[in-house]
């Protein structure tokens, strides 16, 4: 009999395709990146804002006050009620505006560390992109 060597990406699929234990993917490698602990979302656009925390479920945090351009405003997730683990984005509403979710997902670490957005654009035609 002769035998070939399978390449380790197939032997793993064909593994978790017959029902082998142990093969599962860690609940850290599923996060999103960065792991963070605060929002912040920084106004650059031309209408007053605020936000709200999302999950990828959809759950909401309380909303922010609302601020104009060239000013920000910070959450902690600590004071949500959301888990550690779970992976969140901002959700802005431009007043007399759209809403529009930051176009990334972060997940949530007691950390200390914040990720900023920034909201750009006219009230209906903005973007929230997080900063790199």
């Amino acid at each position: 009999m002769i035998r070939k060597r399978v390449p380790a990406a197939v032997a793993m699929t064909l593994a978790a395709g017959a029902g082998v234990v142990g093969l599962t993917a860690s609940p850290a490698a599923a996060q999103a990146v960065p792991c963070v602990q605060k929002v912040a979302v920084v106004n650059n656009g031309g209408f007053v804002v605020n936000f709200q925390i999302t999950t990828r479920d959809g759950q909401l945090s309380a909303p922010t006050d609302d601020y104009p351009i060239n000013q920000w405003r910070i959450v902690d997730l600590a004071s949500t009620p959301f888990a550690e683990g779970v992976d969140v984005r901002p959700l802005v509403h431009a007043q007399a505006g759209d809403d529009v979710p930051g176009n990334v997902f972060v997940s949530y670490c007691a950390n200390g560390q914040t990720a900023t957005y920034t909201a750009n654009g006219t009230t209906l035609d903005y973007s929230v992109t997080l900063l790199t």
